[in-house]
């Protein structure tokens, strides 16, 4: 009796994920330039809590940006971004796609959103089996990919308004705690190309360095 109650829960959750895939589609705001086709699964998936931890964004020419990240939550991006930091990854690179009222985006060693670290990490959101309840809105930080959920490596953006078409959809793995007003003059200076928020290699903020502090 236990083993048809449990199938028939597993029909059930697999069913609503399809009807999940099913409504999602393409936006020329999304944080990556490709779809968000999602894989089916039936269960979402917990993984074990690394705590919280806290970061500074030193940006050329505006200041820092304190964001809190949640281990919690996404351990398995909070980790990348950690080691990406602490390895001086992200030191010198640049904010390449800009959409005021939407988000910055940056990370990218190639500036043009081709690039990553040579690494590709599990993505930590609903859509993809895993519990995450962080809500895309004004100055949260997460994670930009390509169609495949599993393909986001070194860019992240953070959002200058709330855009809850990517909630479940995107690894958002914290918040920013201070300078919340430098990403809005970020967003507000820029001059992007086209409606992507291609920006100029020449106009691209460049990240200072990204430091953790605890």
């Amino acid at each position: 009796m236990k083993k048809h109650i449990r199938n028939i829960l597993v029909a059930l959750m697999t069913l609503s994920l399809i009807l999940l895939v099913g409504c999602g589609g393409g936006s020329s705001e999304e944080a990556e330039t490709a779809d968000t086709s999602q894989p089916e699964t039936a269960e979402l998936i917990s993984a074990d809590p690394i705590g919280i931890h806290h970061a500074e964004i030193e940006i050329k020419d505006y200041g820092t940006v304190s964001v809190e990240l949640d281990g919690d939550t996404a351990p398995i991006t909070v980790q990348n971004f950690m080691d990406l930091a602490n390895a001086g990854f992200y030191d010198g690179l640049t904010f390449h796609r800009i959409i005021d009222g939407f988000m910055i985006q940056g990370g990218d060693p190639n500036g043009d959103g081709s690039g990553g670290s040579g690494q590709d990490i599990v993505g930590e959101f609903e859509a993809n089996g895993y519990a995450n309840n962080i809500a895309h809105t004004k100055g949260v930080i997460s994670m930009a990919r390509a169609q495949d959920p599993n393909s986001a490596s070194s860019q992240f953006f953070i959002m200058v308004e709330d855009a809850p078409h990517l909630d479940g959809m995107y690894a958002a793995f914290g918040h920013v705690t201070e300078g919340q007003d430098i990403v809005d003059k970020i967003a507000a200076d820029a001059k992007p190309l086209d409606d992507n928020g291609t920006i100029a290699s020449e106009d691209q903020p460049v990240i200072t360095s990204v430091k953790i502090i605890d």
